[in-house]
């Protein structure tokens, strides 16, 4: 077995380097919706004409050509010409002819912006849409050695938060595009009025740089501080939550309160000193931009004085400093998402590039439409981590129609039995044979739908009982699945429910008891008809009330099929046909009940020491 590095999974987000290889990737998804991106790119650039024709209307138009009669050749972008026209065609006095084509302008430029930011959400939604498709699809064929070292947690969060980080770059990026784009054109008009007075105005950018370059990389670590110490409120809430019969129990309400407080206080100071810097920052920002309208006004004064500059240009360029200042504050904000986004795109391909999975057959053999259920294991050894053997060449048959116990130790290695005959695992020491066929020639898909296992933690999906018991097989119709309900004994408690097979479960079936929860997945097994069935302690924790309708379900359910049943429960032991004894990873006995007693051995050990716990603990 290949030893991987699954401690790329533990790694924060952190910041990273930008990375053009990775973008180029991400731009596989976005490809699809590449015209909608077009139309957007197109938006952009007509709403960002139109953000700098609006102050060109007000101050040359209006101020300056028809207020103070000034004729001097301005670029005001046709836009005198245009209200003349107006005017001369419908009759309106220049200056309303001035106010409505300033009120057009603006119309258009919020549907322009809105139109633009719809058709780019929209395009970044779908596309991301199907890279989160294609993640989940990935992870969920990853084999159990995957998720046997890497946390569940983690690998949502690739599907969840670096998604949403991408979400944020791709909208990001969009909203830059909205703002440099009436920079450079307001910095050309600026130019063309007044050189110098633009330049004096340029000064002031890299002070703006350099001011929101140190607030971003201040802020970028108390925000990741604020964020884990958030994580841990949550995590600190869910788990008092969801152990809160013990937390009340135990008395450890005071405890708990004060652990919260402490994580509380600690998230409090972060989010406080990350608002002054916030607050300090906007305070600079607006100074800036104050300061600059203050020497606009001294310097084109004096200009206006002299006759060196208009009126209007004077005004035009106090509404052009933001449109000079403010990129510069949204590249940093950017800055930030960008370094996030490039560090949440190298894990989420880290996730998509793990190539981790069971090997199918090249030429996979294809099984007879009805199986007999031979079962041969041939020697077969597996290690979950190398060095640390589970299984020492076991060899054993299980015939046609049989049904096999397996006892052991914990660490025996009963679980893990099941767990390769599934093809969990892949495994290349020893064999296991399917009615002669060697398991590993055929397709995982295949042998899965011929093998049903029922497990002690019985998992219960979003849905009704109806669907848990279906799990959207086209073939169980609702009348097989009560056929097969009825056959293992829910039946009758599925009816007693308010809505019968139409009941909504809640989280994890907790609407319904644990004997309940073992009913239905006898019914979800006996439904989709498998030719082997495995029980892994299945019927453990059955309060007595239902032992015997899980006794009978048993029968029923393991009639005419091989069975093997991993358990405990004397009863359920004592009806199988053998018994196989594992210690330490290899066969100790194997044979009948009533042999392996006779034999006195470690089964016999084991069944004494049940027999004591169940004369010493009865169940009420």
């Amino acid at each position: 077995m290949s030893q991987r590095d699954y401690s790329l999974f533990e790694a924060d987000i952190t910041g990273s380097a930008f990375n053009m290889r990775l973008l180029r990737r991400l731009m596989r998804w976005m490809r699809p919706y590449k015209y909608t991106f077009l139309a957007s790119a197109l938006l952009v650039l007509l709403m960002s004409s139109l953000q700098v024709l609006l102050p060109i209307i007000i101050s040359l138009v209006v101020i300056d050509g028809l207020l103070r009669g000034n004729t001097s050749e301005r670029p005001d972008f046709g836009m005198t010409d245009l209200t003349h026209w107006l005017s001369d065609s419908t009759g309106l006095t220049p200056l309303l002819a001035a106010c409505a084509l300033y009120a057009a302008a603006q119309i258009c430029w919020a549907a322009t912006g809105h139109w633009h930011r719809m058709t780019l959400i929209s395009s970044v939604i779908k596309g991301l849409r199907d890279l989160r498709q294609d993640l989940f699809n990935h992870l969920e064929t990853r084999p159990s050695s995957f998720y046997d070292r890497v946390a569940v947690g983690r690998v949502m969060t690739r599907v969840t938060n670096d998604v949403e980080a991408l979400y944020e770059l791709l909208r990001g990026i969009g909203t830059l595009i909205g703002e440099f784009v009436p920079f450079f054109v307001a910095l050309s008009v600026m130019l063309s009025i007044n050189v110098e007075l633009t330049l004096i105005l340029l000064l002031a950018l890299p002070l703006m740089g350099s001011i929101t370059l140190w607030f971003r990389k201040a802020t970028s670590t108390l925000f990741r501080l604020v964020r884990q110490t958030l994580s841990s409120l949550n995590q600190d809430m869910q788990e008092n939550l969801a152990g809160l019969t013990v937390v009340q129990l135990s008395g450890r309400e005071e405890k708990n309160l004060a652990r919260y407080d402490a994580i509380n206080a600690e998230n409090r100071g972060h989010e406080l000193r990350s608002a002054r810097l916030e607050t300090l920052y906007g305070a600079f920002t607006d100074s800036i931009a104050h300061i600059a309208i203050g020497v606009v006004i001294w310097y084109g004064g004096g200009q206006v004085i002299q006759n060196a500059m208009s009126l209007g240009e004077v005004v035009l360029f106090t509404q052009f400093i933001n449109m000079l200042f403010h990129p510069i504050v949204v590249l940093g904000e950017q800055t930030n998402i960008l370094f996030r986004a490039m560090a949440s795109g190298e894990r989420i391909f880290q996730a998509l590039d793990w190539d981790e999975k069971i090997h199918e057959p090249e030429h996979p053999v294809k099984l007879p439409e009805r199986l007999q259920g031979n079962l041969a294991f041939r020697d077969l050894k597996f290690e979950y981590d190398r060095g640390v053997p589970i299984l020492r060449g076991v060899t054993f048959d299980i015939h046609a129609g049989e049904t096999l116990a397996i006892v052991g130790p914990t660490g025996s290695g009963k679980s893990t039995l099941i767990r390769l005959l599934s093809r969990f695992y892949d495994f290349d020491d020893g064999t296991i044979f399917l009615d002669g066929f060697d398991l590993n020639q055929i397709h995982t898909r295949d042998l899965r739908r011929r093998i049903g296992v029922v497990l002690q933690d019985f998992h219960i999906f979003s849905g009704t009982i109806l669907d848990n018991i279906a799990l959207g097989n086209p073939d169980i119709t609702r009348e097989k699945a009560q056929a097969a309900a009825r056959t293992v004994n829910a039946h009758a408690f599925i009816s007693a429910l308010p809505k019968g097979y139409d009941t909504p479960l809640s989280e994890r079936g907790q609407n319904l008891s644990q004997g309940q929860r073992q009913l239905l997945a006898f019914a979800r097994v006996l439904a989709a008809d498998p030719e082997i069935l495995i029980l892994d302690e299945a019927t453990a924790s059955i309060d007595t009330e239902t032992e015997l309708l899980i006794q009978d379900a048993l029968r029923k359910l393991t009639a005419g099929r091989t069975s093997i049943l991993i358990a405990h429960r004397l009863q359920t032991i004592q009806e199988a046909d053998r018994v196989l004894v594992l210690k330490d990873g290899a066969i100790e006995e194997i044979g009948t009940h009533e042999s392996l007693l006779a034999a006195d051995g470690l089964y016999a050990t084991l069944h004494r020491l049940q027999f004591q716990e169940t004369q010493a603990d009865p169940s009420p």
